[in-house]
């Protein structure tokens, strides 16, 4: 197999979250920071049984857009560093298949499972992107779930085998914590959609 993410892909990530920060920035005054971040992160590890806080915590904290943002950019931003994870991720597939003649035939076939799982977990979550843009927040938390799903899948494949240990643990991690902090980061948003609606 030898898919590639497009670069199209990030170029479009990017643009689209451009311009929404921009939206977020005229339209909102209650503007993110570290206090948001922090709150958005403790209130996400409360509600979420696998969600690391220290993990979402230094993850946001670096990107400067997210203190210059509200809860809905915030969101995207957790989903731009998915898809970064997920690219550098296939990166990383690739560079073990380009020498799958020393692994064994069980663990290139896992690989490749795995680099199928992440090209379909980047789109996904660029297609969530859009639809969390055009407040379609259903659409978001399936897309989403979807993509988290297949690092699960990924990690467990190479479990299925008594003594092999999964090269991609580390990434399949951090796909799954940042993915989910997006799925909180929708769900708060998706219940403040709702009770603006309903006053």
């Amino acid at each position: 197999m030898n898919q590639k993410i497009p670069q199209i892909f990030i170029n479009i990530t990017l643009t689209t979250i451009l311009l929404f920060i921009h939206n977020v920035v005229v339209k909102s005054s209650h503007l993110g920071g570290p206090d948001m971040i922090n709150s958005t992160c403790s209130q996400c590890a409360d509600t979420s049984a696998s969600l690391d806080y220290n993990f979402c915590q230094t993850s946001l904290q670096p990107i400067p857009v997210s203190h210059v943002t509200n809860l809905p950019g915030l969101g995207i931003v957790a989903m731009e560093l998915s898809i970064k994870n997920a690219t550098s991720t296939v990166t990383a597939i690739e560079n073990f298949l380009a020498g799958k003649e020393r692994l064994e035939p069980f663990v290139v076939a896992c690989l490749e499972d795995c680099l199928e799982l992440y090209i379909e977990g980047a789109t996904m979550m660029l297609d969530a992107i859009g639809a969390f843009y055009s407040e379609r927040y259903h659409v978001a938390n399936l897309l989403v779930s979807a993509a988290m799903e297949g690092a699960t899948t990924c990690e467990d494949g190479f479990g299925e085998r008594e003594g092999v240990a999964s090269p991609l643990s580390k990434q399949n991690y951090d796909f799954f914590q940042l993915s989910d902090v997006a799925l909180c980061i929708i769900k708060l948003v998706t219940m403040a959609s709702r009770h603006d609606h309903d006053h």
